[in-house]
């Protein structure tokens, strides 16, 4: 069954219904900005609800192999089990992918399909452009301009995740045979030992092999690059791994959150505060649930549970 006689039957539309919006499908996208959290502003592009459910569809109608090492975009798994493959180890790395999910081409992509020895499905020429329209966007908004991934699209993360398969699989092997744990969440890279010095042989390796899978589409972020040791604050993905090896959430963050519960109690927030009051207590109970303990004891059970609810870890 080809690839449209299977959108229209999950989809409940005509073919020629399919065909015809799919036309102009990479442009069907609402562009905004959002700040980062340093500096700049990341560009989202959120495709319109009806070409989201073409892109759900088409994840769920093909599997696309996931390398282990990738910890992001996957059922089950989250920034703690990103962090806590790191937690025992004294040395760390941490570096990110430059521009990434924007870095993702058709043409990356169909390399990536064809290169991947795991089982995946495969397309003819005509449901190759398909593919192309339903999950790749069009930031010039000109006919036949260049087509990327976006960050705001369902289907974005599962093919992000898949093109990566085979970097992550090699850079797997090649860490392993140097007793050397390594992850992806996403564009964030974390590589830690127990072995000094270990790490710094990494970069050029890491750079070659991007080069060999990607011909320098997709590139490191240099200044996102940082070594540290115990001796100095290590942090994963949003997670701080104390001296002794445990997940935690870090002295400022505490802080923080004791300053936004205090004024909770004095009644000095508004709703937007307290709604990011209460998605600070629910990350805390995932990480660190010790530390809600702690905070009833402070504060009393009868606050806590008023901001947490009754669905937080205990």
């Amino acid at each position: 069954m080809n690839l449209t006689k299977k959108l229209a039957l999950e989809l409940k539309k005509n073919e020629l219904v399919i065909s015809s919006f799919l036309t102009n499908a990479p442009n069907k996208y609402k562009v905004y900005k959002i700040p980062k959290r340093t500096h700049g502003y990341r560009t989202i592009a959120q495709p319109t609800s009806e070409l989201k459910k073409y892109q759900r569809t088409f994840i769920k109608l093909f599997d696309f192999p996931v390398h282990n090492s990738a910890m992001a975009y996957r059922k089950g798994k989250s920034i703690k089990d990103n962090a806590f493959v790191h937690s025992k180890n004294k040395y760390l790395l941490k570096t990110d992918l430059e521009n990434f999910f924007n870095s993702i081409t058709p043409e990356l992509f169909w390399k990536c399909l064809q290169s991947c020895s795991e089982t995946t499905p495969s397309f003819n020429l005509n449901e190759k452009k398909l593919v192309e329209k339903i999950l790749f966007w069009c930031p010039s908004k000109i006919k036949g301009g260049k087509l990327v991934l976006s960050v705001g699209a369902p289907s974005s993360p599962e093919i992000s995740n898949f093109c990566l398969y085979n970097f992550d699989k090699i850079l797997f092997e090649i860490c392993e045979s140097q007793n050397i744990k390594y992850t992806r969440y996403a564009d964030d890279l974390t590589f830690s030992t127990n072995t000094k010095d270990t790490l710094f042989t990494l970069i050029p390796i890491i750079r070659r092999l991007l080069k060999e899978c990607f011909n320098d589409h997709i590139r490191l972020n240099h200044s996102k690059t940082v070594f540290s040791s115990k001796a100095h604050n290590r942090h994963i993905t949003g997670v701080t791994i104390d001296n002794n090896g445990n997940l935690s959430l870090g002295r400022e963050r505490k802080r923080y959150i004791k300053h936004l519960v205090n004024n909770y109690r004095f009644n000095k927030l508004d709703e937007s505060d307290k709604n990011h009051l209460r998605g600070l207590l629910a990350f805390a109970s995932h990480i660190e649930p010790i530390f809600i303990l702690r905070l009833k004891e402070k504060y009393t059970n009868n606050i806590i549970d008023s901001l947490c609810g009754a669905g937080y870890e205990q």
